[in-house]
């Protein structure tokens, strides 16, 4: 038996082993679920807008990974913020409390709860081997997150730590907010055009689904106990009950 309710802001595998079939994706929708969901994914957008510009300019490819710019360095410090917002978001509906300005030993938490370690990003068009990100993977075996820390040194110094804005830490952080967006959304955007969700939005057949945006690809998380993944119908989501509970972090 799984859990009977969902968790605010919190995407699960399903004990069916899928995340949207029979409509029971539709929790996402609830006004309960999330507060401004849409504002979430319009920075997301705006930040893939201007990093598929970058890719006009700066090849995505393995022998780029170590170019860096103020360009770039823009980029990386937006993407950084916005996933900490994300991460705020989280944490605060489900009721997380802790005095003082939070920092990423509390946003690490959300392992617990969103499995972000297992999340794949695959860029597509990529030219090499590194083409496909996990951007929490450290997180599984408790260690930092590199291009997190890239972001911390070069936002407190970036003459000395220039070179850390690199292509290589972007990335990963478009993907890494690619991917907690897809923790808490799945594949819905929000738009008035969105009033469809499917489990298998079309590309090949190699586990990724198509994000939040359109452009990257997304293998979610399966690798979840059988009692924390999500054992609901379509027919117990009620949109005019408050359904969901909140997630107690240790």
């Amino acid at each position: 038996m799984g859990v009977k309710s969902p968790y605010k802001r919190t995407a699960r595998v399903f004990t069916d082993n899928t995340y949207s079939d029979s409509g029971k994706w539709m929790y996402v929708l609830h006004e309960q679920y999330a507060d401004s969901p849409g504002n979430f994914v319009s920075a997301f957008l705006l930040i893939q807008k201007d990093i598929l510009e970058l890719f006009s300019f700066v090849e995505p490819s393995d022998s780029n990974l170590s170019t860096h710019s103020h360009r770039i360095h823009e980029l990386l410090l937006r993407t950084c913020v916005e996933i900490e917002a994300n991460c705020t978001a989280i944490l605060r509906e489900n009721g997380y409390a802790r005095s003082g300005n939070w920092t990423m030993q509390d946003y690490k938490k959300l392992e617990q709860s969103h499995y972000l370690s297992q999340y794949e990003v695959k860029i597509p068009n990529w030219l090499g081997s590194a083409g496909v990100r996990k951007p929490f993977g450290p997180w599984e075996k408790g260690g930092s997150l590199g291009w997190y820390n890239g972001y911390n040194h070069t936002k407190h110094d970036r003459h000395l730590n220039f070179e850390e804005a690199n292509f290589k830490n972007l990335v990963d952080a478009v993907a890494g907010l690619a991917a907690i967006l897809a923790s808490q959304f799945i594949t819905h955007d929000f738009t008035p055009a969105a009033d469809l969700l499917s489990a298998s939005p079309g590309g090949p057949s190699d586990g990724f689904e198509t994000g939040i945006g359109g452009f990257f690809r997304i293998k979610f998380p399966v690798l979840i106990p059988e009692s924390e993944k999500y054992d609901f119908e379509n027919d117990d989501i009620d949109f005019s009950k408050d359904i969901f509970q909140q997630f107690s972090y240790s």
